[in-house]
């Protein structure tokens, strides 16, 4: 498996500034880092806390992921994958590594990547990105899952999607490893005690966080 690299935070956050890689430089190195199956082939949890750094790229734009949420198949009751496999979420009950792209509100589409082995449900929502090449050099610009996939240019066609193959992937950053702090997802106040579990990974004090809050400890 490809070691994982990470930048600092203000310098994953803020291309176009004087220590910005050049943006063909940066892809092309993104493209010689991509992951490869077996590093989502795990748990939600372990990956959604391990993808905090790493980059998400979509053919010229690319940013580095710095806020996650896990779901953990069917028992979670906070997951799609709590209704068993469905014409939507049939996806999240394959093998990991696969995108999972739905429509939020009939108004925001959303980012995941399904996560473990075929059967187990589990699936990572990529909450925010910072940009990192071919994306304006504003914090804001990926700070929330709507933003992600507007900022990348992601909608349902790349729904199941196989990150190892293609212009949509996900791959090891260069820098030092992030503060990462964790705790409860946000707007699944539905799901009862599951709603409570510090199952939300970001970059602790990045700018491009879409919520901060306390970590849970």
């Amino acid at each position: 498996m490809t070691a994982r690299r990470r930048r600092a935070p203000g310098a994953a956050a803020a291309p176009g500034g004087a220590d910005a890689p050049d943006p063909g430089t940066a892809l092309a190195a993104l493209a010689t880092a991509r992951l490869p199956a077996a590093f989502f082939a795990r748990g939600a949890q372990v990956v959604a806390r391990a993808l905090i750094g790493c980059a998400l790229v979509h053919r010229d734009r690319a940013g580095i992921i710095v806020e996650t949420e896990a779901y953990l198949g069917p028992r979670d009751r906070a997951s799609h994958a709590r209704f068993g496999p469905t014409a939507r979420t049939s996806v999240m009950f394959g093998p990991g590594g696969v995108a999972y792209v739905y429509l939020c509100y009939g108004i925001h589409q959303m980012f995941n990547i399904v996560t473990g082995a075929a059967g187990d449900g589990e699936a990572v929502l990529i909450r925010a990105i910072a940009p990192h090449a071919g994306l304006p050099a504003d914090h804001a610009v990926g700070r929330g899952p709507g933003k992600v996939t507007q900022a990348l240019e992601l909608d349902r066609r790349h729904d199941r999607r196989d990150l190892a193959h293609g212009d949509l992937f996900v791959a090891a950053a260069p820098g030092p490893p992030p503060r990462i702090a964790r705790g409860p997802r946000i707007g699944v106040a539905y799901a009862g005690a599951w709603a409570a579990r510090p199952l939300r990974f970001w970059w602790r004090d990045h700018p491009a966080v879409s919520r901060p809050a306390r970590p849970a400890r």
